[in-house]
């Protein structure tokens, strides 16, 4: 590597490493499903990542937009995670996923008959005591 080239790190094990997706075959999987886009391109799981570059990651219910601050192929704690990336998702886009999020709770606990207490005391704290 000459002095130069700056050092770059395969974007599904970068995805991996700062806890974006489970696991590596998880990421592997999402890159190839075009789920995962390097500087607005959509990115394989091969693809090379390097510091300031500009991932947007769709997981289930949320796309994330990630500025890559540095690198790393090892798995980092929770609390780490903020060293190697700064997140720009917007505040729209986290709160539609947990409206999403909500509602579906909402129906998971409509199992038919009469709620159970726990499930009624859901029920109301999700849509107030007014329903």
């Amino acid at each position: 590597m000459s002095e130069t080239e700056q050092p770059a790190v395969r974007i599904d094990k970068w995805l991996w490493a700062v806890r974006i997706y489970k696991t590596r075959n998880e990421a592997a999987d999402a890159c190839r499903g075009s789920a995962v886009r390097l500087n607005g391109t959509i990115a394989k799981p091969s693809a090379k990542l390097r510091t300031g570059d500009l991932v947007t990651a769709r997981t289930s219910a949320l796309t994330r937009t990630l500025l890559v601050t540095g690198l790393t192929e090892k798995r980092v704690g929770a609390p780490r995670v903020t060293e190697f990336l700064e997140d720009r998702t917007p505040d729209s886009e986290r709160q539609a996923a947990k409206e999403k999020h909500d509602n579906a709770r909402l129906y998971a606990l409509d199992q038919g008959g009469r709620p159970t207490k726990k499930n009624r005391r859901d029920i109301e704290r999700i849509l107030g005591s007014d329903w």
